[in-house]
């Protein structure tokens, strides 16, 4: 439906390309106000004028690296959304941290400690930091971005896989939780394989034509943070089923 999220404010993490940047174009044409937010400012503003010349309402833009983040700038966040905005009805989790495909003999605990945090610890604590302005929302969503290698792991795919897999019990844990918030849901979305920046990197020699397109999974974004979603936490769904 035309302006499904009119008058919403949603927050969209890893904005910059792929799902993210998807994302944050179509909740923008259904009438949402949206935050973007990433570690790459020329991408974000990119995506800005396209929202803008796109007749959107104005965005707003947070250069930020999930991998460095801490406690204050989130609180900081929060205050900031909350004098521009005074609300937040959404946050969609679509930022991703991955190093690279190799055996476990050759991961580092550094790699594994920032994929653990750009895909897991901060989404939780920016979650928790804006929880006040999502529980003051009348239907609030919050949807993460899973992977398919974290539900079917694999050989190479490592601290990546593990990470992606605490998602999960992050997701139901505060689904659990939030049982008492009946405007507030949680779940998470794994895409599959579709066509995407991500895809092409691990799989470089994969024909294009043969994987659905990114805006594919557009009518499934906007139903998990639109208002059809309402009363329906702590899922997971799988929008590509294919290997």
């Amino acid at each position: 439906m035309a302006d499904e999220l009119k008058d919403r404010v949603i927050l969209v993490t890893g904005a910059g390309q792929g799902l993210g940047e998807a994302a944050a174009l179509v909740f923008a044409r259904q009438g949402a106000t949206v935050i973007l937010l990433g570690r790459n400012e020329k991408k974000l503003a990119r995506v800005y004028d396209a929202i803008e010349a796109a007749g959107g309402a104005r965005p707003a833009a947070i250069p930020l690296d999930l991998a460095k983040v801490g406690e204050p700038e989130l609180a900081q966040m929060g205050m900031l959304i909350q004098r521009e905005f005074g609300r937040l009805d959404g946050i969609l989790h679509a930022a991703n941290g991955f190093a690279f495909l190799s055996p476990l003999s050759n991961q580092k605990l550094d790699e594994w400690v920032d994929q653990f945090r750009v895909n897991v610890a901060a989404p939780f604590a920016m979650t928790r930091a804006l929880l006040p302005l999502l529980e003051k929302s009348p239907d609030a969503s919050v949807l993460v971005l899973g992977e398919s290698h974290a539900l079917a792991p694999r050989a190479y795919w490592g601290g990546y896989s593990v990470s992606k897999a605490g998602q999960q019990n992050w997701v139901e844990i505060a689904a659990d939780e939030w049982d008492r918030f009946t405007q507030l849901r949680i779940n998470l979305l794994v895409p599959g394989p579709i066509h995407s920046p991500f895809r092409t990197r691990t799989h470089p020699a994969e024909a294009r034509e043969s994987l659905p397109a990114t805006d594919s999974i557009v009518p499934a974004l906007l139903y998990w943070m639109g208002p059809a979603s309402r009363g329906q936490s702590g899922h997971t769904l799988v929008f590509n089923e294919a290997g």
